[in-house]
């Protein structure tokens, strides 16, 4: 059953921002995060964990979030800064930026899964809480809309990897295509599959 986490006193309202990443597993690409707080005068139904929705309903969603959401913010970890930090550190990197972000900051940020980043206001994860809480399934909406368009374009700059298809994931079809045709400089080099690949032609 999700819920909001709306919090009031008698004096004003306490906001709360959900935090949510898409492509931490993938072998190419960005990490892509989002932060929303929603706003309680305007509440938005069927919101849920961004991979339980159906693309089209996850695209209604994401125009509803961005026209009713009191404030949200998408943003992202680079491929170089993945290979760089490692994707733990990029994600909390781009979760950190999403929240500063806001044009609004909330008082209190509920982050999905089992690790906080550092942030200037009160957090507090939530396991699950895409499907838990609205203000992350909400940010689970964004980053997930966002990052697939992403990789759909990726797939017309490099055909052949079906990355419109797999998002980027080490399906078999993916690793069969890196196999034949090479890494590109959008995979992810400290990635095992792709760095296997580049030491053995090293």
């Amino acid at each position: 059953m999700q819920f909001s986490l709306f919090e009031s006193s008698s004096d004003n309202l306490r906001l709360v921002a959900g935090v949510d990443e898409v492509g931490r597993g993938p072998l190419c690409g960005d990490v892509v995060t989002a932060a929303v707080i929603l706003d309680p005068a305007k509440p938005i139904e069927g919101l849920n964990d961004s991979k339980k929705l159906t693309e089209k309903r996850r695209e209604v969603l994401f125009e509803l979030i961005q026209q009713h959401a009191l404030a949200w913010c998408v943003a992202r970890a680079s491929i170089e800064e993945i290979d760089r930090l490692n994707i733990l550190h990029a994600t909390m990197l781009a979760m950190q930026r999403a929240v500063a972000g806001l044009s609004v900051q909330p008082h209190l940020a509920l982050i999905d899964g089992n690790r906080c980043p550092q942030l200037p206001c009160e957090a507090q994860a939530v396991v699950q809480g895409d499907g838990l809480v609205a203000e992350i399934s909400a940010a689970s909406i964004l980053a997930k809309v966002t990052r697939d368009r992403e990789m759909v374009a990726l797939d017309r700059c490099y055909p052949g990897y079906g990355i419109a298809q797999h998002k980027g994931y080490p399906t078999k079809l993916h690793l069969q295509a890196l196999q034949r045709l090479g890494v590109t400089p959008s995979h992810r080099k400290s990635f095992g599959p792709v760095r296997r690949l580049l030491d053995a032609k090293s």
